[in-house]
């Protein structure tokens, strides 16, 4: 039995239709880069082919250099976080988050709001991915 070993998640607990993606594009690249498909089939053989072809190496592209250049305006290192800050609740032993200044850290919320937009975008970008990639299965054979 062979195991896929899933490059682009780090160690660690993730839901699984996180799990899902990865695997599925882990397979693509596995493809590329292991079975050598475009040294050994002959993708012109007709227009279908072709097609494949032109969708795998798309995908290829995509998952290897387009997803990972993805940039959140959080990841902006002059955006000044907001602290983290707990209190105790009078009467127990837990703590609970006290709520920064909204004013003071308005860029930071602005770009948390611009970060939710890209986040939806991302996920969608990635579901229409992962729906070309299904698409195209029965084309990652060697």
């Amino acid at each position: 039995m062979r195991s896929l070993k899933i490059h682009t998640l780090e160690k660690g607990w993730y839901d699984k239709d996180e799990v899902l993606l990865h695997a599925a594009f882990q397979l693509l690249i596995d493809f590329i880069e292991q079975e050598k498909p475009d040294k050994i089939l002959d993708w012109n053989v007709d227009e279908l082919h072709r097609k494949a072809w032109k969708e795998i190496k798309s995908l290829y592209n995509w998952w290897k250099k387009e997803r990972p250049a993805r940039e959140s305006p959080l990841d902006d290192n002059r955006l000044k976080h907001p602290p983290l800050k707990l209190e105790k609740i009078p009467g127990s032993d837990l703590c609970k988050m006290v709520e920064p200044d909204k004013k003071k850290y308005a860029s930071y919320y602005r770009a948390l709001g611009e970060h939710w937009k890209l986040e939806q975008k991302w996920e969608e970008e990635d579901q229409c991915n992962l729906h070309r990639l299904i698409d195209i299965r029965k084309f990652l054979w060697t």
